[in-house]
């Protein structure tokens, strides 16, 4: 047992220029800033043990932008190990676009691996045909460059982790337990066994949503030594997706969980929100849909026929948006009001990294020689120039295509997990947008009196589906839509729980 330090830093890292926003296979320029992003740090020490807990208003944490964090960090004089750091993503549609490189693209790889990318559309147009953007940003003065964006994450990010490190003193946390309704699954699954992504379910071939839900919100409440309050932690199964086709820059609900929360507690309360495995969800009801008040322009989500609901406001608009923030932030205040346990104070704490080498999700030969034949089947039906909505339409075949050519030369996926005990909680992260599936069995069978798990985080290797997902099709579950299947995330609920019980003996 030791005493426990603790540090906090918050950055702001909104580019003082428009952006081309992440997320959307549309380009998409910000017209202003609703809410400013940052990055939020945690840092803790006890027994000689140390960790960094870093939360970004990104739509994902790629493995260059870690690297380049730790490199930037490399030669500091506090004795904070780089190696240590986690650099997670909420996973907004709202914040810019950067450089990315996952682990596959590093091994040797040039073609795009979660979705069917632009460069490899324009590889296989016929001559005199081309890619047309919708708002092209090239050498654009007014819009920042991805490189640019790049060295202001980097150096934004490194402050705040060196500054919550130097701010670590003695604390103490209250670990807690709230719900709220958030996450809903989003995959519609159809008489015939298929399933979509933002289906329609207004069809009398609507069977059922794929999965369930998870309401549930691990929290942790931080001390100083004093006792006051400094900051809480939110872990919740649900990517921060309310206005994720709009055109300004925002961290999303999570922007309004803030807000509400230092109107409460204080402006100088710091929020660490860590996103729980949640590839299968999202802020809408696909039960009970409700047309967005404008078009969202995604080939994704066709609803012919939307019907006028009494229901929540529609979760890709600000009004939603505002609604499930003012949900979390209420149930996290009612979870202080009714009181805490005892702060820990004087704790076990430890920090494990791995680096897991998972199998690569396989193309057979029949399925490239079909995606190559409706590659061409498409441009031979659409001729002239091709744009986002073409790319989209045809992202399976190209997705196909692209990942049979990757394992000729790759077998396995290296990602780096973060295991951590910290009393009697534990922590675990991954870099994909892992379906729910795998977080609720290592929940359940972890024996920490809770577990906190961290999804996108230290990398960017797209979806992980469930061999459920993989029979149903379509966006986040075909071939390219990540790096590893359902024996992948078998094989990393293994690894992982083998880690946290390990660290937990004395629990039978």
């Amino acid at each position: 047992m030791s005493i426990i330090k603790l540090g906090w830093s918050e950055a702001d890292i909104t580019p003082d220029k428009k952006v081309s926003l992440a997320g959307q296979f549309a380009e998409r320029i910000s017209e202003y800033v609703e809410k400013p992003l940052t990055a939020t740090a945690l840092a803790i020490e006890a027994g000689g043990e140390q960790a960094v807990f870093v939360s970004t208003d990104l739509v994902a944490v790629s493995i260059n932008l870690v690297e380049a964090v730790r490199d930037r960090i490399a030669d500091n004089r506090l004795g904070l190990d780089p190696k240590k750091i986690m650099i997670s993503a909420i996973h907004t549609h709202t914040g810019p676009v950067y450089p990315r490189i996952n682990e596959c693209k590093r091994a040797g790889s040039n073609a795009a691996l979660s979705t069917a990318s632009k460069d490899i559309l324009i590889d296989l147009l016929p001559p005199g045909r081309k890619y047309v953007e919708s708002a092209p940003v090239t050498d654009n003065p007014e819009i920042i460059s991805q490189e640019e964006t790049f060295e202001l994450l980097v150096s934004r990010i490194s402050k705040a982790v060196l500054e919550a490190w130097e701010n670590r003193a003695e604390g103490s946390f209250s670990n807690a337990f709230g719900r709220a309704s958030v996450g809903h699954c989003r995959r519609v699954v159809y008489s015939d066994g298929s399933a979509q992504m933002w289906g329609d379910t207004n069809t009398a071939v609507f069977e059922e949503v794929e999965c369930d839900s998870d309401d549930g919100i691990e929290l942790l409440f931080i001390n100083n030594a004093e006792g006051k309050l400094t900051g809480i932690v939110a872990n919740i199964a649900c990517p921060a997706q309310c206005v994720q086709h709009r055109l300004f820059v925002s961290p999303d609900y999570w922007g309004e969980v803030k807000v509400r929360l230092r109107n409460y507690f204080g402006e100088d309360l710091f929020l660490l929100p860590l996103c729980a495995p949640a590839g299968c969800q999202c802020p809408v009801d696909m039960v009970r849909w409700v047309a967005p008040e404008s078009d969202v322009n995604d080939p994704n989500i066709e609803h012919p026929h939307p019907l006028k609901r009494k229901a929540d406001p529609s979760m890709f608009d600000i009004s939603g948006m505002k609604v499930t923030g003012r949900r979390i932030a209420t149930e996290i205040i009612a979870v202080y009001e009714e009181g805490l346990d005892e702060p820990q104070k004087d704790v076990e704490f430890k920090h494990e990294v791995e680096i897991m080498e998972l199998p690569l999700r396989r193309a057979t030969l029949a399925e490239y020689e079909k995606a190559k034949r409706g590659v061409k089947e498409y441009l031979a039906e659409h001729p002239g120039d091709v744009n986002f909505y073409d790319a989209a339409k045809m992202q399976v075949d190209l997705g196909v295509l692209s990942r049979f050519a990757l394992q000729e030369t790759m077998n396995v996926v290296p990602i780096e997990s973060h295991i951590l005990k910290l009393g009697t909680i534990a922590f675990s992260t991954n870099p994909f947008e892992l379906f729910l599936k795998y977080g609720n069995q290592i929940r359940v069978r972890s024996k920490a009196e809770q577990t906190f798990l961290i999804q996108l985080c230290n990398g960017a290797e797209g979806y992980l589906p469930t061999a459920k997902a993989e029979r149903g099709g379509h966006y986040s579950a075909f071939i390219s839509s990540g790096e590893c299947g359902h024996e992948g995330g078998d094989l990393f609920v293994r690894k992982t729980l083998e880690h946290i019980n390990r660290m937990f003996p004395e629990v039978e």
